[in-house]
């Protein structure tokens, strides 16, 4: 393994690159990069710091990693420091390849799609939250449109915890959204802070995609127009509004009850 002293090479450049660009997966931490290895996403290259190196476990990544065709080098940490966007850098630093699986995120094998979808989410930290309940209530996949943060960009793939590698995900145009979710036979259920029929009342059973709009602003009154339905959290007054990707999980984690339920009816 060569090592970098150097915060002038070309690396550092490299990765800031990545960073700024999201023109690749940025993966910080051996949490990310083991898990890019274990969903088969192609890690190009890797950085780890000299101290990091001597670690076992660290040094076994650096194997795998090498195994599957990555560059590693060791770098000083003032290099890491330079190369990592995260305020207190890992011991690896990794680039892969950003995934391409938009014709997973409505589902395969014939299941019904249960899809969130991200409109005008602008912070990263909550894309990757909604990204990440989004894999844990079960969703088929997720689909980002609007003035959205990028899901692979790397604050929003910290945040989802690596369910960014493993979902599938769709950047949609904002204007071809509802024609493709029309496409895939799915009913639009618009999250609607007040007015909407009650969560706990609504049939999420089908081809569902649950439209969470942004910060503040929520769903444009375009989409609202069109949902087939709009749903509503019960919450006791004062509070008027949740964020967003706490909505997101209540409504999935309620579509993932009831289609548990129908689960259960079909095989007694």
């Amino acid at each position: 393994m060569r090592r970098i002293a150097s915060r002038q090479n070309p690396i550092v450049a490299r990765y800031r690159q990545t960073a700024r660009d999201a023109d690749a997966l940025l993966l910080d931490g051996p949490h990310l990069v083991g898990d890019a290895l274990a969903a088969g996403v192609r890690v190009t290259d890797a950085a780890i710091t000299i101290e990091g190196a001597g670690r076992d476990e660290i040094r076994r990544l650096a194997e795998r990693l090498e195994q599957a065709g990555a560059d590693v080098v060791a770098v000083t940490a003032p290099v890491m420091a330079a190369l990592s966007p995260v305020r207190s850098s890992s011991v690896i630093v990794a680039r892969a390849d950003l995934p391409t699986r938009y014709a997973d995120v409505f589902g395969r094998s014939g299941r019904d799609p249960l899809v969130l979808v991200a409109v005008g989410i602008q912070d990263p930290g909550n894309m990757g939250a909604i990204v990440r309940v989004a894999e844990a209530a079960g969703a088929t996949g997720v689909v980002v449109a609007g003035a959205s943060a990028n899901p692979y960009g790397w604050k929003a793939l910290r945040g989802s915890m690596g369910s960014a590698i493993r979902l599938p995900i769709a950047t949609i145009d904002a204007s071809a959204l509802l024609p493709e979710l029309r496409r895939h036979r799915c009913r639009l259920v618009a999250a609607a802070p007040r007015g909407g029929l009650p969560l706990y009342e609504a049939d999420l059973e089908g081809p569902i995609a649950i439209l969470i709009g942004g910060e503040g602003a929520g769903l444009p009154a375009e989409l609202l127009a069109h949902a087939d339905m709009r749903l509503s959290i019960p919450m006791e007054a004062p509070v008027e509004s949740l964020n967003t990707a706490v909505s997101a999980a209540l409504l999935a984690y309620e579509a993932r009850r009831q289609r548990a339920r129908i689960g259960r009816t079909v095989a007694s």
